[in-house]
């Protein structure tokens, strides 16, 4: 079965894109932490970090380049935080690998 960010990708799910490229999508988090929080979610569905492949480093730095424009672009720069978490006991709660990008500027 599809992961809901698979289904937000291929817009089975309606959900704002904030933005959207080759490689990837950035949504609101529907469970904010911070006063700015997106997700940064590759198109590949790949469950985790621990399922990342070589194949896979441009879909890794497109995120973190990603990460780096929108936080220029929304004027936080000075202050955010950018993390992932792996599996279950790693607070990961959906197995489709995304970084959270969070700031309260």
């Amino acid at each position: 079965m599809a992961s809901i960010f698979t289904r937000i990708i291929n817009k089975e799910i309606p959900c704002e894109f904030l933005y959207e490229n080759e490689n990837l999508i950035v949504i609101k988090d529907i469970n904010p932490k911070a006063k700015i929080h997106l997700l940064i979610i590759p198109k590949k569905e790949i469950p985790s970090i621990n399922e990342l492949e070589k194949e896979d480093k441009e879909i890794l730095s497109d995120m973190f380049f990603t990460a780096k424009k929108i936080a220029s672009d929304l004027k936080i720069s000075e202050g955010y935080q950018l993390h992932f978490n792996v599996w279950p006991k790693g607070w990961q709660e959906v197995m489709h690998l995304h970084l959270h990008l969070l700031s309260d500027l």
